[in-house]
């Protein structure tokens, strides 16, 4: 891999096209209530980075597939940490709502 290829963000949109292709997966908004209910990804739950720790109550079988976003992709990485830390082996940040082109529910 290039140090250009190393550096690349991940992309929201290739993310998303790959959540909808697996079975079973879970589409984690760790951004905060206010800001999922002012627009979000379909078929997306809101958990909040700053409950995480409430993650194995929502989603209790820790081989689940998440793909894990928020606003820029800060969140979704300091996310994938701790669901790490706490046990959850299928975790895939795919970044920031920013970069989506597709359609925002709210």
């Amino acid at each position: 891999m290039s140090l250009f290829g190393f550096l690349k963000s991940p992309d929201i949109n290739e993310g998303v096209a790959a959540f909808r292709a697996t079975q079973g997966a879970v589409l984690l908004d760790v951004r905060n209530p206010d800001e999922y209910a002012a627009g979000h990804i379909g078929g997306s739950v809101n958990l909040p980075l700053s409950a995480i720790s409430e993650a194995a109550e929502r989603i209790p079988d820790k081989s689940t597939p998440l793909f894990v976003y928020c606003l820029s992709g800060r969140r979704s990485s300091s996310a994938i940490g701790a669901l790490e830390a706490m046990g959850y082996t299928n975790l895939v940040s795919i970044g920031g709502i920013r970069a989506w082109r597709g359609e925002i529910e709210k």
